[in-house]
């Protein structure tokens, strides 16, 4: 496997912090997954700011900036039973990557943190070269 792309991402959190109190940006930036998990998150800025940052990242790493149809909320961050962060795409993304991109099998790396002012992404594409 060879990297494809990689993408970082940094957010100011007070940016995030003033939009995430309208309904209209957390439905068009995050999943559903995403608007229950908060849920039971305490710090909901931190929560979204790293997940902004990660799609941001992500679509850096795919080299296409949110254009051909790409959309926050077709992508979605998620973590396994230790935490760890993970992006989950849809069917449309993978398209993408597949034929627009010419990978026929890839994965994903993500890395979070935050501090209290800025929250950052790291994404790494990795694939096979059709």
């Amino acid at each position: 496997m060879e990297v494809i792309g990689n993408g970082i991402d940094i957010v100011k959190n007070s940016r995030i912090q003033k939009s995430i109190n309208n309904i209209n940006f957390i439905k068009r930036i995050y999943s559903t997954h995403e608007i229950n998990q908060s849920r039971f998150i305490k710090n909901k800025v931190g929560f979204f700011a790293k997940r902004f940052a990660a799609k941001e990242a992500f679509v850096k790493s795919l080299g296409t900036g949110f254009r051909k149809g790409i959309n926050f909320s077709d992508i979605s961050i998620v973590n396994n039973s230790l935490g760890k962060p993970d992006i989950k795409i849809n069917s449309k993304i993978k398209f993408i990557i597949r034929k627009k991109i010419k990978i026929k099998k890839f994965k994903v790396f993500l890395s979070l943190s935050d501090e209290k002012t800025h929250s950052i992404a790291f994404v790494v594409l990795s694939g096979l070269k059709k």
